[in-house]
């Protein structure tokens, strides 16, 4: 079994910034040739993917948070990390990460912006 856990979440004014980190235990010994995506879920919407970043280091975003979000990974401490900047009321919702396409889902941890 693999474990990803989520933390980092909190309640924000918008503007201000936030950082959420994905770490995987369990049964992964080779977790830098993985692919891991951060997805959100805002209350009432389908779950929407938000940023991923491949083994190699090539990432990708979704276009309502281009030039806002980061992110990275430490395949030592085989974490992932969600940079959360200038952050808007819109991005509210709860923050999962996944190993790509796979079954491997964390709990999720809720951000919130206020306006």
């Amino acid at each position: 079994q693999v474990q990803l856990v989520e933390s980092g979440g909190g309640l924000v004014q918008a503007g201000e910034s936030l950082r959420l980190s994905c770490v995987a235990s369990g049964r992964i010994a080779s977790f830098s040739i993985y692919g891991m995506d951060w997805y959100r879920q805002a209350p009432g919407k389908q779950r929407e993917l938000v940023a991923g970043i491949t083994s190699g280091g090539s990432t990708n975003f979704a276009d309502s948070v281009k030039g806002r979000f980061t992110i990275s990974r430490d395949n030592a401490k085989k974490t992932v990390y969600l940079q959360m900047n200038n952050m808007k009321p819109e991005d509210t919702a709860v923050f999962y990460c996944n190993i790509r396409r796979s079954i491997y889902w964390g709990q999720g941890t809720q951000v919130t912006v206020s306006s």
